[in-house]
């Protein structure tokens, strides 16, 4: 098979992020289901920016943020996902998701590639409203599904409710209304022995 060498590159990097469906979480999906793995997360997240939008505090480009939410967890194909109450993880988490950067999206056509890390950086940066809106999601997704299983994640990794507040605060930037949703679940979850207080 002959392929002009943009398509030839667009193809390998397709088959590349089939990788992400190998990526497993910590978080289980809903009704104690298995763990989900990263694509899982990307498309929930997807979804829910179309359908929760008119919840974001400010007029997003519902598509952009679409886009930030599926590749945000592409690097973690080299990367390794990192727990978000894992401080030790976290420490090297940066480096290592800028050298799988460059690796993975060096794979595509400069434009492409380009583009990808230009959105990789607006998710990490929260400045943008689709950045803050997309990250409010991926505060949001494995909160519902942690409560859907009964914070059975939450009590097998000990987390309290001030590291989830803490991760929680920044879902207020992208919404308040659905910060207030988080609250709600938090405290009641805190009620039930779920969190630590």
């Amino acid at each position: 098979m002959v392929l002009d060498e943009r398509l030839q590159k667009q193809l390998e990097f397709i088959l590349e992020i089939d990788k992400e469906k190998n990526i497993l979480r910590q978080t289980h999906l809903s009704e104690h289901g298995r763990r989900e793995n990263d694509a899982e997360h990307a498309w929930h997240m997807a979804i829910m920016v179309f359908l929760l939008k008119e919840y974001s505090n400010q007029e997003i480009d519902v598509m952009r943020t679409m886009q930030l939410c599926l590749i945000h967890d592409l690097v973690e194909i080299y990367a390794g996902d990192t727990y978000a109450y894992d401080e030790e993880g976290k420490k090297s988490q940066k480096e290592r998701e800028a050298k799988a950067e460059e690796k993975l999206f060096s794979m595509l056509p400069d434009d492409q590639g380009d583009y990808m890390r230009e959105l990789f950086h607006e998710f990490e940066a929260y400045e943008t409203p689709e950045a803050k809106f997309a990250r409010a999601m991926d505060n949001l997704q494995p909160l519902l599904l942690n409560h859907s299983n009964g914070g059975s994640d939450w009590r097998e990794h000990g987390v309290s409710i001030e590291q989830v507040r803490g991760r929680q605060e920044k879902t207020k930037l992208g919404s308040e209304a659905l910060y207030d949703i988080t609250n709600q679940i938090m405290e009641e979850n805190l009620k039930k022995g779920n969190l630590k207080p």
